[in-house]
């Protein structure tokens, strides 16, 4: 069995998110993966090799990556006829999972998580066999001075890390492995 992990990036959580679902699905399932990044337009991905594609990519300012959104436009089809799944990271699925917060906060951020992730399904007129939120990262170290100032008032205001001398990974790797072998359990029985 083999899976295509296609993540588009901007900061390297995603990267990271599926870095960690390829050592998953390689280590403790023995299936065959492979890392594609779809910022790297010289290189045509091979989806048609695969039984699997995992998707992931980080929202920023409400969206996913355009270049994503582009990836699965011009590939819908072929995604039609694999056992797929979209991993969206977000800020967004932090709070909503952050239980220093009120449940009403969480609702609101939940709401925005679902919202952006069916924004991005209708910009690609396409879903999906399964959907898998990850809380993202302030990842402070990566961004330039005038985002810094941005990401610290949005935490501010949202109750996270401003702390701007190192980065805040948020992501639940348990969970994100968890999701992994659901994944292998569900599609490769």
């Amino acid at each position: 069995m083999s899976v295509l992990i296609a993540y588009a990036t901007k900061e390297g959580q995603t990267q990271a998110v599926a870095e960690r679902l390829r050592e998953r699905l390689a280590e403790h399932h023995g299936l065959e993966v492979e890392l594609f990044n779809v910022k790297n337009a010289d290189v045509e991905a091979p989806i048609s090799d695969y039984e699997g594609v995992i998707l992931a990519a980080s929202v920023h300012m409400g969206k996913h990556e355009r270049e994503m959104v582009a990836f699965v436009n011009a590939r819908r089809e072929l995604l039609d006829e694999r056992k797929t799944a979209f991993v969206s990271v977000s800020m967004a699925e932090a709070t909503a999972e952050n239980q220093d917060k009120s449940a009403a906060e969480r609702a609101v951020a939940a709401e925005q998580v679902h919202q952006n992730i069916e924004t991005f399904f209708a910009d690609c007129q396409w879903r999906s066999d399964e959907v898998f939120p990850v809380a993202g990262a302030l990842m402070y170290s990566k961004y330039n001075i005038l985002i810094r100032w941005i990401m610290k008032r949005i935490a501010a205001k949202e109750g996270g890390s401003t702390d701007t001398s190192r980065d805040h990974v948020y992501t639940d790797w348990n969970e994100l492995d968890y999701f992994a072998d659901e994944y292998v359990t569900t599609h490769f029985p």
